[in-house]
């Protein structure tokens, strides 16, 4: 049984921190993310929205493009008035072939504030989860009608951030509505992340593999610290450098017949963390462990 390999631009150039790695060619990018071994790179801010030329490069490079972060503001807006705003995403998509639609709601979103604590971030009323999963299952339906299906990213300084958030996300949407499984960021969380993979695995439609060095996230919970600080003090790195065991992880991936994508996303300060032996580092950690697992790559 295969499964694919890819990787996120973010090890590159931060979108939201264009001093870390803005000066970085996208050539550069997808060149070492091929050298290293991966088969797929995520959607990033330094990508052309050209679809032709996008398409172009990754083609170029011999990747696939599986999906891209999307930042919503559902929780303000109207179903319509957000499908309208996710049209020229969706439409990059369609032209890259993506397999799936990465939607994240950054409503009030405290992710990028350099001095807000984490635990600032915004939380949604008992009263407002009814109406919100009802219109995250509206969009859901129509990005299962395009054959794009929804991916949602729960994220730390996000109204889904926590199991609770989670679990209640899951509980109140349909079967249209897929999880981005994110290991670090659950871990982040304080998530009990081993089952919430086994409690939702048929509902998962994209991994990002994410790592935690231990004791700076001991450091940022103690302390309170901004989502920012905390991961440019270096709380997430790639699969095989930090504090979590894949190995049971993937094991179930392989007894529920898991065959989609496993993205090592790891914002780092490029400078601290060169992307390309990062990537090598993760991608070697990765092979060895989904093939213990029983995966063919």
């Amino acid at each position: 049984m295969k499964i694919k390999l890819g990787i996120a631009p973010i090890a590159w150039s931060n979108d939201d921190m264009p001093e870390l790695g803005g000066d970085t060619p996208i050539e550069k990018c997808l060149e070492e993310a091929s050298q290293a071994g991966f088969t797929g790179i995520e959607l990033g801010g330094k990508f052309p929205r050209n679809p032709g030329i996008t398409n172009f490069l990754i083609n170029k490079f011999k990747l696939k493009m599986p999906g891209g972060w999307y930042g919503s503001n559902l929780r303000k807006r109207s179903v319509l008035d957000e499908w309208s705003a996710m049209q020229d995403h969706l439409n990059l998509l369609k032209m890259v072939d993506g397999d799936i639609f990465i939607f994240a709601d950054v409503s009030g979103s405290i992710q990028g504030e350099a001095k807000k604590p984490l635990s600032l971030r915004p939380k949604l009323e008992l009263s407002e989860w009814k109406e919100y999963c009802n219109k995250i299952n509206e969009i859901s339906n129509r990005l299962a009608d395009i054959g794009i299906p929804m991916s949602y990213h729960e994220h730390m300084g996000t109204i889904i951030q926590t199991e609770d958030d989670v679990n209640k996300f899951m509980e109140n949407t349909n079967e249209n509505t897929f999880l981005l499984y994110d290991t670090g960021h659950l871990l982040f969380a304080q998530a009990d992340y081993k089952s919430i993979l086994k409690k939702y695995i048929k509902r998962i439609n994209h991994i990002h593999c994410k790592d935690i060095r231990k004791d700076i996230l001991a450091n940022s919970i103690q302390n309170d610290l901004s989502f920012r600080k905390s991961f440019l003090e270096g709380v997430f790195t790639v699969p095989g450098d930090g504090c979590i065991d894949y190995q049971p992880l993937f094991d179930i991936l392989y007894e529920n017949k898991y065959q989609k994508w496993l993205i090592i996303e790891a914002e780092q300060d490029p400078k601290k963390a060169n992307p390309f032996k990062y990537a090598k580092i993760g991608y070697k950690y990765l092979e060895k462990t989904i093939n213990y697992a029983g995966y063919e790559i």
